[in-house]
């Protein structure tokens, strides 16, 4: 094939690759140009569910506050209690909010009293563990660092190894469930 058509291809699927891929923005080009290939072929979400063989199975906000907790535990011991922790249908991916991180402080008294919450958005009541895990860490992460620098990545990846090769395919996920509407590891009807 001459050299013309491909480069006018690979021209005309630049725009696309920007628009579909805005989870992705900031990895290279090639990883780019690798992903929206996969998603024009309508592969990416069997490379996923390939790689991801099942959801956790947690479900109910109780189960989350416990595993959140466990983890806490082990890597966290001296930061602040956490008061609750939740999945949250408000949450949108649409706002890039996976989960959030609040203190909420109320005046009982003479005393300031804190609490802190963390929120995980209910997309992840059914995916695989590892994706909810490298959420949490995250939330986590900001009860020491409140930042997103180099301190808090470091955090992050003391508790989870694997946590930016989770991002990047946590992000993979949001691009193929908003590319094509389909949840790969939802049970239930609006899958």
């Amino acid at each position: 094939m001459p050299p013309a058509p491909i480069q006018y291809a690979q021209a005309a699927t630049k725009p696309i690759a920007n628009a579909g891929l805005r989870y992705l923005q900031g990895y290279p080009s090639s990883t780019l140009d690798q992903i929206q290939s996969m998603l024009q072929a309508q592969k990416l979400g069997t490379w996923l569910s390939n790689k991801y063989a099942a959801s956790h199975g947690m479900r109910t906000d109780r189960a989350l506050y416990d595993y959140v907790q466990d983890l806490k535990g082990e890597f966290l011991k001296g930061a602040d209690p956490l008061s609750k922790v939740a999945f949250d249908s408000k949450l949108h991916v649409v706002q890039h909010a996976l989960g959030t991180h609040t203190t909420i402080s109320r005046v009982q008294g003479s005393k300031l009293k804190a609490k802190r919450e963390i929120r995980v958005a209910s997309l992840f009541k059914e995916v695989p563990e590892p994706f909810l895990k490298m959420i949490v860490v995250h939330e986590l992460a900001h009860l020491r660092e409140r930042e997103h620098d180099k301190a808090f990545y470091k955090l992050c990846a003391y508790m989870e190894p694997s946590y930016h090769q989770l991002e990047f395919e946590v992000r993979v996920y949001l691009t193929h469930v908003e590319s094509t509407g389909q949840r790969l590891w939802s049970s239930g009807p609006d899958a």
